[in-house]
């Protein structure tokens, strides 16, 4: 800090202190009451006016601190004894981060170093501000001229990050690299390196290059001492004698390492890899995805001769027998486990031994298959088998299972260990309806047996055989698959509402609970389930795929908005502020964490799911309001007219996108958001594969955010161009109509008409063709909603360009009306009813007919006179006019169709006999089938147990259980999103009935 001793800005230290109190306890009025009576004594003191600015920002109001922080910034200037005060200058930066400005920090900083150009403390804040902006060349620029002030290594370090920064994101990567080695060369001649991780730097720059032994001269020479710790730099000699192609002197390391560590699987697995030579882990680790990384070794099959691939094979195995035989290493998972990647390896090699990779996978079952790890282990060692020796594997570890009637722990382990080893080998998928009920039952026994092991466990602890209770879910979910049999789901939600009674941390439970309300339409309930996984930090954005798509296309416009603003908040807090992480990395001296902290807030910036959420969080503010057209443009206003959303639907065909969604946490049903079996006839699927689902999901999800970005633009577009064109027609003095607006809407509809995989004219003779039913709403695919959309933004601009007017008018209105009626006759009104089934409906109302609403305010608000302004004809001439009869006629359409939709919502809207319906749903009358057996099994047998048995916690949880409750939480969920559906038609069908009076006064 440059502030003199005893001073804070320029000021006693003791005026401050209750300020900086003030603000440190959040009494935010308090300390701006402070510094307006500091103020009044210092006017002209930039200190108290960042302070100032720092307190309004916290306060939430952003452009009073920026105005505050301008005047704070134009004092700077005026007088340069300000600018060496560093707690100025960073209170200023810190604000204007805050307020997305750093440009503004930026340019204080580098106007100081200007006046004061020797001044390391200033330079260093400059160099502070570029890693904010992520500006990379003038990081390394600044840097040097640091180092060559102060000649510290640690400044020339900076510089060279900053140099493979520059590499990872620009061109010139070989002249750069040269640079930046040849300023390490230069500095090593003249003060060698002190820092472990100034070497570490050294050898990146030269494996970039490709210099693999220059770099193992490096490591193994003088410079290597400062690696202290054995086994890292045996790693990294091993890794680069790999690169190098040395691949046996490779082995000999990786080789060392197990013998220093036995139980290093990635050790063992670069061992394997240098020993065969099949350009494994060490050589394609770069490439791998760390959210959804491959749940197999990736490598190659070894180019190696049998002769050269049995012996080396052998090798392997002898160093894995004689790491085993250590009395040390009898528990070691890792060893046991290189058994199994052997022999699995020799598959791939066409020399695999079915009995001796099931010998493998057994002795491993003996030792570790209690571990609940043990399924995840094994998969892909499994894969290897075929069908039949799956089945042999199973058949072998029941033998050795001990019986459910013992109870311990590892027992449980084993026993659900086996469970889910039937899942993955497809077995359990496979078997007759009533095959997979009886396992289920037994299940349940296995589960309500085991619950006493569990009585001395802390509430906030995994029970006992807590993952039961998912496959028994994930089997009912099956059974409804297959029998259309709505008491299976029921059943399931109900056996997992249960298990959340005794186990209110168990997170599986409720995400299988928020997926099964969401097919089911109770939103509310699947809200306040993901409410209740308490998501915080960064797996806000991996956790978010679980909830955000089904709140997207439901009527929960607040709950909506809440999860988007919650999300957007955290995203952007988190971009804004990730660059500290990279500047405290580069002030501990911490350069290798640099890259990676720059790269994953590019991951970020990428994020698919982030960018669909500022796009629909902008459309659903549209949508909110669209009962009103002054309402609308307010919020159009605000958005920029859609300038900015179309700028971002130009950049997405080059722009890198990420998933970062947490895929594997997804149930079996729903792999992906865009992907439902439920939704569909039931089919074989022997494995729910989950790998490359990014890969699947990303040329649709580009396409949306190319698509939907549009929207807000074309909805303006319109607005304005049918306003323009209803005055020229119907004023004398009326405005002419812009050209500019109608073909800039052309174009977009151009854009729009080729992201549904059309032609403009194909998509206008397809709209019409539906219209007129020559063609069928089908033909529409899964994008009708946007195709709704095309026609409606069509008609405005056929209206501005002069076309068919009352043709275009028709089109919307019987798309509308036909597809409103057909579905309000076609749907069902049940408690089972899936949410699948009104979701379109849904969308139709608050899209396409929303918008087609506010063009028809538009126009009747352009029509009616007012002020001075004079008609061009008489009343009765006007109201016979073809524009005015289409208005009429299209408002009349909305209106009766709006009305109709209303009479069978509200006469739906009553939840009588709903829930004797879910209760009736499992009642199986005494058969031993259908169901409701498993929940049958864990009512009588929990409730035959005493707390002597399960512990006073358990049996409290269990008093507090209501069948009847949890099935009317289901009854109440559907009820409310009904309820919004219609409110939300309410109050479109009230502006369209407010029309109608206003088109009478024409």
């Amino acid at each position: 800090m440059a502030s003199k001793f005893g001073l804070a800005g320029g000021l006693p230290e003791r005026r401050v202190r209750p300020i900086w109190d003030a603000i440190d306890s959040r009494q935010y009025k308090n300390a701006l009451k402070a510094i307006t009576t500091l103020l009044a004594k210092y006017p002209n003191a930039p200190y108290v006016l960042a302070l100032k600015a720092l307190v309004l920002e916290r306060m939430g109001k952003p452009e009073e601190a920026l105005s505050v922080c301008l005047s704070a910034k134009e004092l700077l200037f005026l007088n340069d004894s300000f600018l060496t005060d560093d707690l100025t200058l960073s209170t200023l930066q810190s604000v204007f981060q805050r307020l997305d400005h750093m440009d503004f920090a930026t340019s204080c900083y580098e106007y100081a170093c200007g006046k004061f150009p020797n001044h390391l403390d200033l330079m260093m804040g400059l160099f502070n501000c570029y890693v904010r902006e992520n500006l990379f060349v003038k990081q390394q620029q600044t840097a040097i001229k640091m180092y060559k002030l102060a000649g510290e290594e640690r400044f020339l370090l900076w510089a060279v990050c900053s140099i493979q920064l520059q590499v990872h994101y620009s061109d010139g990567g070989e002249k750069l690299l040269l640079l930046a080695e040849g300023l390490l060369k230069k500095h090593i001649v003249s003060h060698s390196l002190h820092e472990p991780e100034a070497i570490m730097v050294y050898i990146s720059i030269l494996e970039q290059q490709a210099k693999y032994r220059d770099a193992l001269e490096v490591l193994t020479g003088k410079l290597g001492s400062l690696l202290t710790v054995e086994v890292d730099r045996l790693r990294i000699q091993g890794r680069l004698l790999a690169r190098a192609g040395d691949f046996a002197d490779a082995a000999n390391i990786f080789q060392k390492i197990l013998e220093l560590r036995p139980d290093d699987w990635e050790c063992f697995l670069h061992y394997l890899g240098c020993l065969l030579e099949d350009d494994s882990y060490w050589c394609t680790e770069e490439n791998v995805d760390p959210i959804h990384p491959p749940k197999k070794v990736l490598c190659k099959i070894s180019p190696l001769s049998d002769e050269l691939f049995d012996s080396r094979i052998s090798n392997a195995s002898a160093v894995v027998q004689k790491l085993q035989e250590d009395s040390q290493n009898k528990l070691l998972r890792g060893l046991f486990f290189a058994n199994l990647e052997i022999e699995r390896r020799k598959h791939m090699h066409g020399k695999g031994n079915d009995e001796k990779l099931l010998g493998a996978l057994t002795d491993y079952w003996v030792r570790f298959g209690h571990l609940a790890c043990f399924a995840s282990d094994v998969e892909m060692f499994v894969e290897v088998l075929a069908p039949d020796k799956k089945t042999e594997l199973l058949e072998n570890l029941k033998k050795i299972t001990p019986s459910a009637s013992i109870i311990t722990t590892k027992a449980l382990g084993q026993s659900m260990t086996l469970l889910r080893l039937q899942v993955l080998c497809g077995n359990m998928f496979h078997r007759s309806d009533s095959e997979l009920e009886h396992c289920a039952v037994q299940m349940t026994e296995i589960y309500c047996k085991n619950l006493p092991l569990s009585k001395d466990l802390d509430p906030q602890e995994s029970m006992h055989g807590e993952e039961i209770l998912s496959l028994i879910c994930n089997l009912l979910v099956e059974l409804f698959w297959r029998t259309q049999k709505f008491g299976y789901i029921i059943e399931a939600i109900l056996v997992l509402e249960w298990g959340l009674t005794i186990g209110r941390y168990a997170y599986h439970y409720k995400i299988l609970l928020l997926h099964l309300y969401s097919y089911l339409g109770a939103f509310p309930m699947a809200y306040e389930w993901y409410k209740c996984l308490d998501v915080k930090n960064i797996l806000v954005e991996t956790a978010t795929h679980h909830i955000l798509p089904q709140m997207l296309v439901s009527p929960l416009w607040v709950d909506l908005s809440n999860l988007l603003k919650d999300y957007l908040k955290f995203m952007d807090d988190h971009l804004r502020e990730s660059a500290e992480h990279s500047f405290l990395a580069y002030r501990h001296r911490n350069y290798s964490k640099v890259v990676e902290f720059v790269q994953f807030k590019e991951r970020l910036q990428n994020s698919s799911q982030y960018l669909v959420a500022k796009v629909e969080e902008s459309i659903l503010r549209l949508k909110q309001h669209a009962h009103s057209i002054e309402e609308e443009e307010a919020v159009l206003e605000n958005l920029k007219s859609g300038i900015r959303l179309v700028e971002l639907s130009n950049e997405i065909p080059s722009k890198p996108l990420t998933f970062n969604e947490d895929f594997q946490s997804r149930p079996w049903w729903t792999p992906t958001s865009e992907k439902n079996y439920l939704l569909g006839p039931h089919e074989e699927i022997s494995y729910r594969a989950r790998e490359n689902l990014s890969q699947d999901l990303e040329a649709g999800v580009r396409r949306n955010i190319e698509r939907r970005s549009l929207l807000p633009r074309m909805l303006y577009l319109s607005v304005q161009s049918v306003s323009t064109s209803i005055k020229e027609n119907f004023e004398i003095n009326g405005s002419l109509s812009d050209p500019k607006i109608s073909t800039e809407l052309k174009n977009l509809l151009e854009r729009y008409a080729k992201m549904l995989g059309s032609t403009f004219e194909n998509a206008v003779e397809l709209v019409t063709g539906v219209s007129d039913g020559i063609s069928s709403y089908k033909d529409f695919g899964t994008n009708l909603v946007e195709w709704f959309n095309f026609a409606v933004f069509l008609n405005a601009w056929n209206l501005s360009s002069g076309g068919c007017r009352s043709r275009t008018w028709h089109i919307v209105d019987s798309l509308l009306e036909k597809y409103i009626w057909e579905g309000v006759a076609s749907l069902e009104s049940t408690i089972f009813t899936p949410y699948e089934n009104i979701r379109t409906l849904v969308q139709v109302v608050s899209e396409p007919l929303a918008w087609h609403g506010l063009i028809l305010q538009a126009c009747v608000r352009s029509s009616l006179p007012s002020g001075k302004r004079k008609k061009k004809t008489g009343s009765a001439e006007l109201s016979s006019s073809p524009l005015y009869l289409a208005l009429r006629d299209s408002t009349q359409s909305l209106c009766s169709t709006l009305e109709a939709l209303l009479k069978w919502l509200i006469v739906n809207q009553s939840d009588d006999g709903k829930l004797e319906a879910i209760l009736l749903s499992m009642q199986n009358d005494g058969n031993n089938d259908g169901p409701g057996q498993v929940f049958q099994i864990l009512e009588t047998s929990t409730s035959s147990m005493d707390s002597t048995e399960l512990g006073h916690w358990i049996t409290g949880a269990f008093k507090c259980w209501n069948t009847v409750e949890v099935a009317r939480k289901l009854v109440t969920g559907k009820h409310v999103v009904l309820n919004e559906f219609i409110k939300n038609c309410e109050s479109k069908f009230k502006s369209v009935q407010k029309l109608k009076q206003q088109l009478s006064q024409i």
